[in-house]
């Protein structure tokens, strides 16, 4: 076991957390939500200027809450992608930097393998297993035979999953981001609207989103053009329903044709209600253990990034101390995607 500090830059929150021998003992995290919701969706350019601005205190509270101090940390983890440039760059200088400062190892983490260890803050993982890693940048089935094992067999061809409800609540006037209060208004709704199923009857288990988000322009456009009423809560239910069912069905189906033990959900979309309660009745039926992530660790955040850096630790997968580390060194992939 090990002292690992994590830090998460990636997109729209700056997060720094500590492990000790397997325990949380910090995690803190900067969000920039309400900043970006007044553009609709994350500015680049302005998500990266705040990563500057808040990466040293998130720091320093993140190290003064796990009671560790820098010179006892055993490694630095953080994330090296995928995710803005802009943002990434920030977490890296900061993690580089404390690594030569303080000599001690680093150990680039994929952002992904970090949504799919979250879950082992609540369960064991059995292998072999499938991973639905669903957000707003990623759409993905992951089969893992073996620890930090990943073999994508199934992802999204445009939208992600989570993209598309961003996209579908800016049409309905919800505000950004778009997963909450369309999973709130679809709790009280009803599924009555016809709205396009992606890749339905394609044997695949790639998914395909860009269909239904236009369906649901067109039909909120065709509704005003008959000065017809919009039943919100309802198109909310209709629309969940057609982008999360294909979710839970082939993953289902891969399970079955992968032989694993173990199901889990990963990532920001992994927080919508209707989607645990399809993802657990599915699993049932198939007597199928699930694992769902804790609500705190569906969003980006740290403590993910530290747990993925312990067990990298543990095999050694980590950056050689230099004053010179090689960039394309933090984007070479240890068994990863």
């Amino acid at each position: 076991m090990a002292k690992i500090l994590g830090i998460e830059s990636s997109c729209d929150e700056t997060a720094a957390a500590v492990i000790v021998d397997g325990v949380l003992k910090s995690n803190i995290i900067s969000s920039q939500a309400s900043i970006h919701a007044q553009y609709g969706g994350v500015m680049p350019e302005i998500a990266s200027r705040l990563h500057v601005e808040n990466i040293g205190v998130v720091l320093k509270e993140a190290i003064a809450q796990s009671g560790v101090t820098y010179e006892e940390l055993d490694a630095i983890a953080v994330t090296r992608g995928p995710g803005l440039i802009g943002s990434l760059h920030v977490g890296l200088q900061a993690a580089k930097t404390l690594a030569l400062l303080y000599k001690k190892p680093l150990i680039p983490v994929h952002h992904l393998a970090g949504h799919i260890y979250a879950n082992e803050f609540v369960g064991e993982f059995h292998y072999p297993l499938l991973a639905l890693v669903v957000s707003g940048g990623n759409t993905e089935i992951v089969y893992m035979k073996e620890p930090l094992s990943f073999e994508i067999i199934g992802e999204t061809k445009d939208d992600a999953v989570g993209e598309c409800f961003d996209k579908v609540a800016r049409v309905l006037g919800l505000p950004y981001p778009g997963g909450l209060p369309i999973d709130r208004l679809g709790q009280e709704g009803k599924d009555t609207y016809p709205l396009p199923e992606p890749l339905k009857g394609q044997k695949t288990y790639d998914f395909s989103y860009s269909g239904l988000k236009t369906g649901v322009l067109n039909l909120v456009n065709h509704l005003k053009e008959k000065s017809e009423e919009i039943r919100l809560n309802d198109l909310c239910r209709s629309f969940e329903e057609k982008a999360l069912t294909p979710l839970v069905e082939k993953t289902m189906k891969a399970a079955k044709e992968y032989k694993v033990r173990q199901v889990i959900i990963a990532g920001g979309v992994s927080a919508n209600t209707l989607l645990r309660a399809k993802i657990k009745e599915a699993a049932m039926k198939r007597n199928l253990e699930v694992l769902i992530p804790p609500l705190w660790c569906t969003t980006d955040n740290a403590a993910m990034i530290a747990k993925v850096g312990e067990k990298l630790y543990s095999e050694k997968l980590f950056a050689p101390l230099t004053l010179g580390v090689d960039p394309n060194w933090l984007l070479k992939d240890f068994r990863s995607f």
